[in-house]
């Protein structure tokens, strides 16, 4: 049988899908696209925001019709955070949630003894244990993303994912360093290391830190890279020590959501301007051409002119090199969504767009930064038509260069000698 897989959200999403794909492969499956007509259709669902659960509800509804004899899996974050809005799709032969991964198989097979309508969502608890997963391969050619922590118990008043991905919990050092130096031996250089909240990662009296050492030592890969973590888990000791290794990739991405500290405390956010101004400077101190990139929220609830202008300012003042900029949209089951002063939907798209300018006007200093710089690329995609190569910087500045040979997945130093408003260009040293 054939299946094939959608998913919806952040890093830790994707990585799960790639456990489940290997999974399925292991079980005599034979992974295809999913306009092939596949015989399962996995959906791993993002609920952030309400349109990701309509974008869920959609290309379930989508694909069922134009595959009616096609089984359909719909789980993740979606059913786990609203599981009566998701007994609603009936396009849906088996429901679970963002728990027991490794059970999808059994209700397959228990799907195809009764073909009756499957709906199965275990409840997080207090106490409950980091889940097993593992995967050998990636669908990107040069880097990995292993989730290493699960759970956020800080309940920020916009968010729904404590609700979605259950209480704190981490992953097995020993589990972590198998999976990894797997991924090494099977070609792949960088490892990125995600979680719902990466930086409250700790079991076996070991924090974040300390697996990060601890994979540093693996031979096979030669660098490392962090998804989001948050401003306020970070302490100059613990930016000290990453500066001393190697193979750590100064890019840090602080999702701030607001400059503003009023707008801070109303999304009851751990941590104001001054201490996270109080990180970049750290960051900026002990790295050589850091990189900090960010996510930012315009039109949260009560934010005024005067606190957005407040927000704008903090940002071009500290220069992200990158930012994803969205309005606030009301999620169902949250306190903001309770909350008086909701903004009107033009008010958030005029503020989106003048943050987008800002950070735009930002990205273009950053890069231009870049110019001159020698930068150790890790290439990714050869275009045999137009001759270009593309990569990474250990900082995350996408280059290009021009080539006929196909580079991908060496690492190679690039000088750089112009860039445009998304990528620099350079040549090979």
């Amino acid at each position: 049988m054939t299946v094939a897989f959608f998913t919806l959200g952040c890093k830790v999403n994707q990585y799960e899908t790639e456990v489940l794909a290997e999974k399925f492969i292991k079980n005599g499956f034979t992974k295809v696209s999913s306009d092939q007509s596949p015989d399962i259709f996995v959906v791993n669902s993002c609920t952030v925001t309400s349109s990701g659960d309509k974008k869920t509800r959609q290309t379930i509804k989508k694909f069922k019709r134009e595959n009616p004899s096609s089984i359909t899996i719909l789980t993740g974050c979606f059913p786990q955070a609203f599981p009566e809005k998701a007994k609603e799709i009936k396009e849906a032969d088996i429901i679970t949630g963002s728990y027991n991964r490794n059970g999808i198989i059994f209700l397959l097979n228990k799907y195809l003894n009764t073909l009756q309508p499957i709906f199965e969502i275990y409840e997080h608890k207090i106490g409950e244990e980091f889940e097993p997963m593992s995967t050998s391969s990636f669908s990107e050619k040069t880097r990995a993303f292993i989730k290493i922590q699960d759970g956020c118990n800080q309940y920020c008043t916009y968010c729904i994912i404590p609700k979605a991905r259950g209480f704190l919990r981490s992953k097995n050092p020993q589990d972590t360093i198998d999976e990894i130096s797997t991924l090494g031996k099977n070609g792949f250089k960088e490892i990125v290391l995600v979680g719902i909240n990466l930086s409250l990662y700790q079991t076996q009296n070991l924090k974040l830190i300390d697996i990060i050492k601890k994979v540093s030592e693996i031979d096979y890969i030669k660098r490392i890279r962090l998804g989001s973590i948050e401003p306020d888990l970070i302490s100059k000791d613990d930016i000290i020590e990453l500066s001393k290794l190697n193979k750590f990739c100064p890019q840090f991405h602080l999702s701030i959501q607001s400059g503003c500290d009023k707008t801070l405390k109303n999304m009851k956010r751990l941590y104001n301007t001054k201490k996270f101004e109080e990180v970049v400077y750290n960051i900026r101190t002990y790295f050589e051409n850091p990189s900090i990139t960010t996510d930012i929220m315009v039109g949260f609830p009560d934010e005024t002119h005067s606190d957005f202008l407040e927000s704008l300012h903090f940002a071009e003042k500290i220069l992200f090199a990158k930012a994803h900029v969205f309005p606030y949209s009301i999620r169902e089951g949250t306190l903001a969504a309770k909350m008086d002063n909701q903004l009107t939907t033009e008010i958030k798209h005029d503020r989106c767009l003048k943050m987008i300018e800002t950070t735009n006007k930002s990205r273009k200093i950053f890069l231009e930064s870049q110019i001159g710089k020698t930068l150790s690329v890790l290439f990714e995609k050869f275009d045999k038509d137009k001759n270009t190569l593309i990569g990474y910087s250990k900082n995350y500045t996408p280059v290009i260069i021009n080539t006929t040979k196909d580079l991908s997945r060496q690492i190679l130093d690039v000088k750089i000698s112009s860039t445009d408003e998304y990528l620099c260009f350079g040549n090979l040293i």
